[in-house]
């Protein structure tokens, strides 16, 4: 396995934990997410998002482009609400409410996605100020 492959699928775990804490604090925060109180549910609800927007998301964008660009990029929303209501529809134990809801908790993974983000970026903005 090459580098480039052993950092896209670190890449892709992380995404994975970060869809999966998103679910669990959607669920916990809103009451929207019914997981059967099971966190299995909430690790595999979260490896079905993340496949689906490595593999089906790029799709969208690509054929929602107009609206993204319309909107200067609120549309994004809606995607990742279609996102998380696939991902229920794709796996049954996840149960989500309605669609306004999945949009809700898309909103609300984005937000803990974003977080995280800016945390990891600056652990890594250290750690290279350290070598020097």
């Amino acid at each position: 396995m090459t580098e480039h492959m052993k950092r896209q699928f670190y890449k892709f775990l992380i995404r994975w934990l970060v869809n999966s804490l998103g679910l669990f604090g959607a669920a916990q925060l809103f009451k929207l997410v019914d997981y059967q109180d099971r966190v299995l549910v909430i690790v595999i609800g979260g490896l079905v998002l993340s496949l689906l927007n490595a593999v089906i998301k790029p799709v969208f964008i690509l054929f929602t482009l107009p609206a993204i660009a319309l909107t200067l990029g609120l549309f994004m929303v809606i995607i990742n609400g279609t996102l998380v209501y696939l991902a229920s529809v794709i796996y049954k134990p996840l149960a989500i409410t309605s669609f306004w809801a999945a949009v809700l908790v898309g909103m609300f993974i984005g937000l803990v996605n974003y977080v995280i983000t800016l945390i990891a970026e600056k652990i890594e903005v250290k750690a290279s100020a350290e070598y020097f």
